[in-house]
């Protein structure tokens, strides 16, 4: 898709036993493309919307910070820490619009939507229900002090792609929450031998690989049987109206499109 921004990712058009969604591949159609500084999140965003998409379901592989959490659980967060720096942030930058409330974080309504599917699922045993993601900007890992300091911020989870992909749906009212799935331990919060050559080079047990592919692997279905389980409803979250003050106001009207700073116009390039 085309935008203000510049090019989208590739959106597909799928469909599962009758229910309609969109899929976005945040990192690239063939593997691990685009590491998570280098996202286009406001294209990517801004398509969804262009799109008519209403409700988002992130996926997400963080490392585990808090010793309740470990490789190959699946995790539905309900708050961010945000420690990335070089990323563009806001769609109003330039704007006096945007200044609004980020709590709830994420949907409530599509967080126990997800966890009514995985329930179903039979995935109920291994997911936790909340937990802070600290978002830093990569692409490189964290240090052993730095993952203190997470820890010490109250971080359970790190990451790198969280943000600003929740603020920007927030700032087009555009529901969103994340599926995530553990995939390693933070470095320093166990002892573990520097391997060469393997994914994040020791970070996660041979022994617990099974258990993060299976966690994986059964995030897809989770989010379609969530997703369908809300299609259609009507919208009554925060989400849906974080612009209620600035309508109000005749600030920002109908079109979206008409709010956003464009690049090289009221916004930097």
């Amino acid at each position: 898709m085309r935008t203000p921004y510049g090019l989208s990712n590739p959106v597909h058009l799928c469909r599962k036993d009758g229910f309609r969604f969109l899929f976005l591949s945040r990192h690239g159609e063939r593997g691990y493309e685009r590491t998570a500084p280098y996202v286009n999140y406001r294209a990517n965003i801004y398509a969804a919307k262009l799109l008519g998409v209403e409700r988002i379901f992130a996926w997400t592989g963080p490392g585990a910070v808090s010793g309740r959490y470990r490789p190959g659980d699946l995790v539905l967060p309900d708050d961010l820490l945000d420690f990335t720096r070089g990323r563009p942030k806001t769609f109003y930058e330039g704007k006096g619009i945007g200044f609004i409330r980020q709590h709830p974080v994420f949907c409530e309504t599509l967080r126990e939507a997800a966890r009514a599917a995985a329930g179903r699922a039979g995935r109920g045993r291994r997911l936790r229900f909340g937990g802070t993601y600290a978002c830093t900007e990569g692409p490189r890992l964290e240090t052993a002090a730095e993952i203190r300091f997470l820890a010490s911020a109250g971080a359970d989870l790190v990451g790198m792609t969280l943000c600003p992909e929740a603020f920007l749906a927030r700032e087009l009212e555009i529901c969103y929450a994340p599926l995530a799935y553990v995939t390693n331990y933070a470095e320093g919060v166990r002892s573990l031998p520097y391997r060469r050559g393997d994914l994040f080079e020791g970070m996660l047990p041979p022994a617990m690989a099974s258990a993060v592919e299976a966690a994986k692997d059964a995030i897809p279905a989770i989010a379609i049987a969530a997703a369908a389980a809300v299609s259609g409803a009507e919208r009554d979250c925060p989400c849906a109206v974080s612009m209620e003050r600035y309508r109000k106001r005749g600030v920002v009207g109908p079109d979206f499109r008409e709010w956003i700073a464009r690049p090289g116009r009221n916004g930097r390039t």
